[in-house]
């Protein structure tokens, strides 16, 4: 008897010798496989080429296994451990991982994005303290995003968008300090937006296209260059806060519910670039100290508000601006001859205005001069919809829309004539 299994034990270690992959990871590979439904398994995908009777990490694009992992040798016993796993976008629709405990403490990038995976998120992603690099973009995931997520601090990339996920987003994302890209748009999250200022390397959000509701948050992590809460319920103002954000270069806050002024302080922010307010409530503007001459702006959109008043001279002052879109306010008065200089003619070491969108307002007036020496292709200029004298659709950028009538005009601006 004690031969025997002296024999056994001395064929197991010869097994495990053999053995290029560690045998957990060899089962959670088996398992990712067999939680698919095999009727969305595409011949030609990489899981379609999975066969586990040879060994995974040693057989990896043989015949038997082509694609969709990689192994790294861990030490000097033979051993490897998946480090990566990137499934091709094949479908897989209507399966579900819920289930499936992701025990790859090695695993650096998990990829799983476009492939209309189903159900509520692991929470045995946890499980994966070394990685990476987590993209589970385009599917059908749905449920909360679990706070465990928090505990994987060495994740530099989270992409959870474009799926059905609920909930409010959870503060123990605070706790992902090596974050660098966060993407969680194009879902169902609601409730406030967590204070995230510990992530001082975050350098990208995306947060639009949800149900957050609230205010701007007032600290941001002071690395991000661009953030992006478009398209969901917030209110309020922009906070001057913002302008700490010495390296912001893009905010847009477009398709939500804030209101009141727009601060004077993003028209001298030291690093933005383009400014994105469109589809709010604002209803005025707030003039710069510096009357715009420090600005790095290049594009503004200020659409789609309920802005009035004269519109701001400062902004033909601004040297980089060259796109701007007032369209859609409530602005009243003359179009300025700063704006129309900046459009033809404009000064040395200035930008012109190569879109300048004024359409859907109350202006009134003759046409400054140097428009009307502008030809088509010149500029996107675009002053339709509004109360000018004599803008008829022979210039270019009286098209798109005629004027107001003048009644309409007349209940709006008494004093035009």
């Amino acid at each position: 008897m004690g031969v025997l299994v002296l024999l056994f034990t001395v064929a197991s270690l010869l097994l495990l010798a053999e053995s290029k992959t560690f045998w957990e990871d060899t089962q959670v590979l088996k398992q990712l496989k067999n939680r698919l439904d095999p009727n969305s398994v595409a011949q030609g995908s990489c899981i379609s080429s999975w066969d586990f009777k040879l060994d995974p990490c040693d057989s990896l694009f043989s015949d038997r296994f082509t694609c969709g992992f990689r192994c790294d040798l861990v030490d000097d016993s033979g051993v490897s451990r998946v480090t990566e796993i990137g499934l091709d976008q094949a479908g897989y629709s209507g399966s579900s991982l819920s289930s499936l405990t992701w025990n790859l403490p090695y695993l650096e990038t998990l990829d799983l994005s476009g492939n209309f995976f189903s159900g509520s998120l692991p929470e045995s992603f946890s499980n994966l303290t070394r990685l990476r690099r987590l993209i589970l973009s385009g599917n059908s995931f749905s449920g909360s995003i679990p706070a465990s997520i928090g505990s994987l601090t060495n994740l530099e990339e989270l992409f959870l968008d474009n799926n059905y996920l609920r909930g409010s987003i959870p503060p123990s994302l605070n706790n992902l300090v090596s974050l660098n890209r966060l993407e969680i748009q194009a879902n169902s999250l609601s409730g406030e937006f967590p204070k995230l200022d510990s992530l001082t390397s975050l350098y990208y959000l995306d947060a639009g296209n949800n149900a957050i509701t609230g205010q701007v948050p007032f600290t941001f992590p002071p690395s991000l260059i661009q953030i992006s809460i478009r398209n969901n319920s917030l209110v309020g103002t922009v906070p001057e806060t913002i302008k700490q954000l010495g390296s912001l270069q893009v905010l847009d806050l477009s398709h939500n519910q804030l209101g009141d002024s727009v601060p004077a302080h993003l028209f001298s922010h030291p690093s933005l670039q383009q400014l994105t307010l469109s589809f709010n409530k604002f209803s005025s503007l707030q003039t710069p100290s510096s009357a715009g001459f420090q600005s790095q702006l290049i594009a503004v959109d200020l659409s789609n508000n309920n802005l009035q008043g004269f519109l701001p001279s400062f902004m033909a002052l601004m040297p980089k601006l060259s796109a701007l879109s007032l369209e859609n306010n409530k602005f009243t008065g003359m179009i300025p001859t700063q704006y129309a200089f900046k459009v033809a003619v404009p000064g040395t070491g200035v930008s012109p205005f190569v879109r300048l969108l004024l359409g859907g307002n109350y202006l009134y007036g003759p046409l400054p001069g140097p428009l009307l020496s502008m030809k088509p292709g010149s500029a996107n200029v675009g002053l339709g919809n509004n109360c000018l004298y004599r803008c008829p659709r022979v210039f270019f950028f009286c098209q798109g829309g005629d004027q107001k009538s003048s009644s309409e005009c007349r209940s709006f601006v008494p004093v035009i004539p």
